[in-house]
């Protein structure tokens, strides 16, 4: 049965959410309002866009449209009602509206928290969640804060940002059951979900999805999550046997250097190991810049409150140890702070505008 549980309170009915209650915390005045529409049987609600698809913009999107997702994902895990769940992400954004929809449509008790980076600290006792959707951040701090209670969990998916190498074989030394997710507010949610295995992640498709490329080979979608409209995203990918296919980068993203395409994000996880020595846990990216010889310079791009110009020359020369010749950054940049998101993602384009 489901059940909306918010501290030591419990709301299931219709009739439970007729009124807000009083003295909800902040973080549960969304969920609890969004549920009240959803059993009242509103059939349209506003999202905003994250960008995968071009400038983030509100949208409307139906119940058609989260009720199919949340049965392709029923569907693709196997999950049964009764199952206990737990909310630990903002549910005024589409990846916490969806795991109430979720809990809603599959007939489960979830327990709704304020979003943190250990989601899994201090749960009432005799709660197990089964299924949680968290983000990479979340999942490295339980790693070393709640091991057991994430071991635990049936099902992890990760979405929000890919995964690291090093949260990457974390996972795979502490054979969690996570699985990364490929989706976005168009596609309420994720479309494509990929096990934690060795190599390439490689995604597959959740039931009725129709995928294909354009010209750019940059992923379309189509299926009951997008009202069967064909969603034309900014992602490129390759496609595999099974149906399964590898993301790349951006297309709006790509640097072309000398006449040589590049994806950042690939360079990126290339880097990651050498990076770490220098500038720990600092937020970097790979962007190209107008260049009369080559067409575009290839810059790396480090928030780094210090001008610390010694160190940035040092990872320079390690990665010329470890990086194809076209592959190594012209220029080392360290920004002061980058810009991001409402949702904390590095806004790469506005930050390359406040450099430039």
């Amino acid at each position: 049965m489901f059940e909306l549980i918010i501290g030591t309170n419990r709301y299931s009915s219709q009739e439970d959410f007729i009124h807000t209650p009083s003295g909800l915390p902040d973080f549960a005045i969304p969920a609890f309002i969004f549920c009240k529409a959803w059993l009242a049987g509103q059939e349209s609600f506003e999202l905003q866009t994250s960008g995968s698809t071009g400038t983030p913009k509100p949208i409307q999107v139906l119940r058609s449209q989260m009720t199919a997702s949340a049965l392709a994902t029923q569907s693709f895990f196997g999950i049964t009602a009764g199952s206990e769940m737990l909310c630990c992400m903002n549910t005024q954004y589409i990846a916490g509206k969806m795991m109430l929809v979720r809990a809603m449509v599959w007939n489960c008790p979830i327990l709704v928290i304020e979003p943190s980076s250990r989601p899994l600290s201090d749960l009432p006792t005799h709660f197990s969640p089964k299924f949680v959707a968290m983000v990479p951040l979340q999942v490295e701090e339980s790693l070393s804060t709640n091991l057991e209670e994430l071991k635990s969990l049936e099902y992890l998916i990760i979405g929000g940002a890919p995964v690291s190498k090093k949260l990457k074989s974390s996972i795979l030394k502490e054979g969690l059951n996570a699985y990364q997710t490929y989706g976005m507010t168009e596609t309420v949610s994720h479309i494509a979900i990929a096990a934690f295995e060795e190599g390439e992640l490689m995604y597959k498709p959740l039931p009725e999805v129709e995928l294909g490329q354009d010209s750019r080979g940059a992923l379309w979608i189509k299926s009951a999550m997008s009202n069967y409209q064909t969603i034309q995203t900014n992602d490129l990918v390759e496609f595999h046997e099974g149906k399964r296919f590898s993301w790349l980068g951006r297309a709006d993203f790509v640097i072309n250097t000398g006449g040589i395409k590049l994806h950042p994000e690939i360079l990126e996880s290339k880097i990651e190991s050498s990076i770490q020595p220098f500038f720990p846990n600092h937020s970097y990216f790979f962007y190209g810049v107008p260049d009369e010889k080559l067409g575009q310079k290839l810059i790396l791009a480090i928030e780094s409150l210090e001008p610390e110009t010694e160190k940035a020359e040092s990872l320079r020369g390690v990665l010329k140890e470890i990086l194809h010749k076209y592959e190594i950054p012209k220029e080392i940049q360290l920004i002061p702070e980058f810009k991001r998101t409402r949702t904390g993602k590095i806004n790469r384009l506005k930050t390359i505008q406040t450099i430039t």
